[in-house]
């Protein structure tokens, strides 16, 4: 047996093994142990209760135990096994008697997953009897001591935890019956869905002479076109049921589609890493009418391949064709100087680290891309980029662009980790992945940010479900295979803007279920393929076959949304090319309080001659209008502006710009110093006299990027102020950004500020978790730190510098990170839970960890920016809470809503109203700060409500499940400890 000690990312990567099972009839045996997972060392019981009709004329029981398991039969010891890999035989034939028989199982898990498996076939004069371990087996887990006594006394035990039918990962296959196993995909009843729908398996993949699956596209016949990975194309011909399901292989000399799509009377191929064609977009036709692709034509060489090489197609409203590719494709050659997307670096302001494995070091901006063509590939256009590996695009019913981009899950635990995300792909978008540590933040002014955060996973194929024959909802969702957590995604969008935010729940999920690719089609079911990296593949139908209309639905009917998206879509108009009418058209959306205006208009700004708009840009006085034009200004512009632009952003009222304004004029600063070079030392003091007093802010994000900004500048105070904000932060992530920060001024510091510094370097060393790389890069940092240091001061500080002596720096228990971008559909059917046995001391301090107090008073105690919340307990039901806690804009208080004013200076100021005297209303625009900002009444031109709560999302994303329950249990209460939540179940 090998051994079980893998590491973790092998391990995971097992739990993706193909399913595999013999062909037999059902039932079939499960793993099962007593709960969902095991500890080191675990012992486990089980015992089955059996009636046997007849004589036995036969018996044989099959067993398999991960990692030993002794077997008993009505109370006698018959065998030990120690292996999962094979099953143990024995014939029973004698040990079993007419009427009632008991077999029972002693396991014990070494280390790693652990699951007992048993299948016994009993033949009778009466016929024939089988029985498979399964959840009608009682199991327990108490000390081998109490084992004998507990067997006879079943009231103490418990049904038995099903980990899967035969077949599923990790184990995989094993030969049942005396006979070899067949290859067949996840059985259905080791897959969830949606409530309403049905999962249907079509088709298992002869894995040894048809590969695995990574693509598929509908054909006009609905038949569907699938490709291995590794291997050629086939077709599908989908029938009623499994058995009338007909695959048969495409003569077409082509295969490696990572990306596949029928349009124009062609099969359009992705061609990935391919030794016999080569990564590239190729055009199949049928020039014949006999039913295969007999032309096969490369459109367009493409250099790159492997997992993040060309991906996905799809036909645009446009007519064109758009294709996507991940972060180690170099884009295509030919691509037109005026394509959307243009100018990019990699724009950052201090040094940054590679990943600590090396993993895409040097693959420098645009990074991942999407790109667009003709039918014939003969034009092409640099659309978007700044992906890391996404796999798949698709349109929605409004004509707009999504992906779903990967992440790199040893970031993990470290502030520059970005989660899987869907990013609405608009024209010139630049998303920011950059090698390393160098990943740009959703906030970024010149970056798009994501529509929604997923968290951990591994994207493959996306569809919208547009044509489906589903419920309104459902048409209108986009679904997201995530690979690595064998799950499938329904993200449900609304319109904001001119972009979108989004929730998400789970559609589909199995163990294992490695999804690959996923379509609607002309039959109004989705189709999804599992499989990729050669192991077991398989077809699924989903169904709907719930009660709710299924009757076609429209785009997604907000009228004030689809004007700002033809707003947005007529300043795209203008990307990339010169029109004198851009500047007029473009400049007023510069102050817009929509982000997708404000970006659109100032690409389709940048693309003009500067020379036609720089006097404009350097007069604007509205301070958003100015921020946005002086970012342009630096992309577009010469070097020699560098100090009027300087002298533009240190003349803008800082103080009291709301928090995406001041990130956006701190980010200019940044490429002003990037772009247009190092500042002289008199506009270098300037700039620390104006953004050095902000340092620190009350914004954790504002205080990241202050620190950034006055490292680079070597600000006075800028040290005190970092090491301050690093023993007061709560998150390892704000710990690690700013330590990482402070590596740039590590010869500058005393040595009591070094030995907290290095102190710190030490305790994330031993103490934090994180991906596979982030103990590398704590060492990388504290190498760079020493790097500054003069040779005294490395012999004097070596003993911090080591580890041999650690002081305390931050206190361990306060320190958190991100956990899970938690959605309702995570915790709703969990609620139950907080009417009793609650931890009334965990909730208290997730009521701190999510920073409640901050804002609202609690039991007397806390903020009083938002409302007092004591008795919301008696108000609000469990889940009434738990949505405001995950979705907080959805339902917002009059007495609370935020508002928008535009005033006469065209300055923009979003906050909430405290009070009005003498003509001057005192708005908060950031709920953590108590200073407030005046606005004349008299100089408001617009005022509108924001759809937009002042509680900011995602508070609870860094309190696990438990905590979250405990916060609501707590919330409940009104603070009293008495209260039942908190008394034992």
């Amino acid at each position: 047996m090998p051994p079980k000690h893998f590491s973790c990312w092998l391990f995971s990567l097992c739990l993706l093994l193909a399913s595999t099972a013999f062909a037999a009839e059902e039932p079939l045996p499960h793993w099962m142990w007593t709960k969902k997972s095991a500890a080191t060392g675990e012992m486990a019981y089980f015992r089955k209760t059996f009636e046997v009709e007849g004589k036995v004329n036969k018996a044989v029981l099959e067993v398999a135990g991960d990692d030993t398991v002794a077997v008993f039969v009505n109370g006698e010891h018959l065998l030990e096994h120690h292996t999962w890999q094979r099953a143990a035989r024995e014939d029973i034939t004698k040990r079993l008697v007419a009427g009632k028989n008991v077999i029972a199982l002693r396991a014990k898990n070494n280390s790693g997953p652990a699951a007992v498996l048993a299948n016994l076939t009993i033949e009778t004069d009466k016929g024939k009897q089988t029985l498979v371990s399964d959840k009608s087996w009682l199991a327990i887990g108490e000390p081998e001591e109490n084992w004998r006594v507990l067997e006879y006394d079943e009231s103490a035990w418990k049904p038995a935890v099903s980990l899967g039918a035969l077949g599923v990962g990790p184990w995989g296959a094993l030969a049942i019956g005396g006979r070899a196993p067949k290859p067949i995909s996840t059985p259905v009843d080791s897959i969830q869905s949606v409530e309403g729908f049905k999962v249907e398996r079509l088709y298992s993949v002869p894995k040894e002479t048809q590969g695995s699956w990574v693509s598929m596209t509908p054909d006009p016949k609905g038949r569907l076109i699938v490709s291995d990975q590794y291997g050629g194309l086939y077709r599908v011909t989908v029938g009623k049921t499994a058995d009338d399901t007909v695959v048969e292989p495409l003569q077409a000399d082509i295969g490696d589609a990572q990306g596949l799509l029928y349009a124009f009377d062609s099969l359009y191929v992705m061609v990935n890493g391919s030794a016999a064609q080569g990564s590239g977009f190729y055009r199949l036709r049928d020039t014949n009418g006999d039913d295969q692709f007999d032309e096969v034509k490369l459109l367009k060489r493409l250099r790159g391949g492997g997992e993040h090489g060309p991906h996905g197609i799809r036909l645009g409203p446009d007519g064109k064709l758009y294709v996507i590719a991940g972060n180690h494709t170099e884009i295509p050659e030919g691509c037109a100087e005026d394509s959307p997307h243009r100018n990019w670096a990699e724009d950052l302001l201090l040094p940054r680290n590679p990943d600590g494995n090396g993993h895409a070091t040097g693959r420098m901006a645009p990074g991942g891309w999407v790109a667009r063509t003709d039918p014939d590939g003969e034009t092409w256009e640099l659309f978007c980029a700044g992906f890391r590996n996404p796999y798949d695009i698709d349109f929605n019913l409004d004509g707009e662009l999504f992906t779903y981009d990967a992440d790199m899950e040893w970031d993990t635990g470290a502030p520059w980790y970005r989660p899987t995300r869907v990013n609405h792909c608009v024209s010139a978008a630049e998303f920011g992945w950059r090698y390393g540590t160098g990943k740009w933040p959703d906030y970024f002014a010149d970056s798009h940010g994501a529509v929604v955060d997923i968290g951990l996973g591994s994207p493959t194929g996306i569809g919208f479900g547009t044509g489906a024959a589903f419920p309104e909802k459902y048409q209108r969702a986009l679904y997201i295979n995530d690979w690595t957590y064998g799950k499938i995604y329904a993200v449900h969008m609304t319109p904001q803007g001119a972009g979108y935010t989004a929730t998400f729940e789970t559609f589909v999920q199995g163990k294992p279920l490695p999804v690959t690719d996923i379509a609607v089609n002309h039959d109004g079911a989705l189709y999804f393929t599992v499989g990729g990296r050669r192991t077991q593949s398989g077809l699924y139908r989903v169904t709907y076959t719930g009660d709710e209309s299924t009757a076609t639905g429209g785009s997604l009917g907000d009228p004030a949304a689809e004007v700002s998206r033809n707003v947005r879509r007529g300043l795209e108009a203008f990307h990339g090319k010169r029109d004198p009418r851009a500047i007029e058209t473009a400049w007023p959306y510069l102050n817009s309080t929509d982000r997708h205006l404000r970006y659109a208009a100032r690409v389709a700004i940048e693309h003009q001659d500067p020379q036609s708009w720089v006097e404009k840009a350097l007069a604007e006085k509205r301070p958003t209008a100015a921020i946005y034009a002086m970012l342009a200004l630096v992309r577009a512009g010469e070097a020699a502006t560098q100090e009027k632009v300087i002298a533009k952003l240190n003349s803008l009222p800082l103080e009291r710009m709301s928090e995406e304004q001041l990130l956006a004029a701190l980010r200019t600063y940044d490429l002003s110093f990037i772009r247009q070079g190092k500042p002289s030392a008199a506009m270098a003091e300037s700039v620390i006299e104006r953004v050095g007093p902000l340092y620190p802010a009350v914004s954790d994000t504002v205080n990241r990027e202050l620190c950034r900004l006055l490292v680079y500048l070597a600000a006075p105070q800028t040290i005190d102020r970092t090491l301050a904000l690093l023993k007061e932060a709560q998150t390892q992530q704000d710990q690690l950004y700013y330590v990482f920060q402070l590596r740039n001024l590590a010869g500058q510091m005393t040595d009591e500020q070094a030995r907290t510094y290095f102190s710190w370097c030490n305790l994330a060393e031993t103490s934090y978790r994180g991906g596979n790389s982030f103990k590398k890069f704590v060492q990388q940092i504290r190498r760079d730190a020493v790097a500054k240091l003069p040779e005294a001061r490395k012999k004097s500080l070596a003993e911090v510098i080591e580890g041999k002596r650690t002081e305390e720096v931050v206190k361990l228990e306060t320190t958190r990170q991100f956990v899970h971008n938690w959605q309702m559909d995570d915790l709703e059917s969990l609620l139950a839970e907080v009417e009793s046995g609650r931890s009334f001391e965990r909730g208290k301090a997730a009521f701190q960890a999510a920073q409640c107090a901050k804002c609202h008073r609690f039991a007397g105690e806390g903020g009083d920016t938002g409302p007092d919340i004591t008795g919301v307990g008696n108000r609000f039901t469990p889940q009434y809470l738990l949505e405001s806690l995950i979705v907080p804009s959805k339902a917002v208080s009059d007495q609370y809503i935020n508002t928008v004013f535009v005033t006469g200076d065209g300055e923009v100021i979003t906050g909430r109203v405290v009070s009005e005297e003498g003509g001057v209303l005192k708005v908060r625009t950031n709920p953590f700060e108590q200073a407030l900002t005046e606005i004349r009444q008299d100089n408001i031109d617009e005022q509108t409500p924001s759809r937009v709560s002042e509680m900011p999302q995602g508070l609870v994303n860094v309190l696990s499940k438990e905590e979250i329950l405990d916060l609501i249990a707590y919330l409940r209460s009104a603070g009293s400890t008495e209260d039942k939540a908190f008394q034992a179940e």
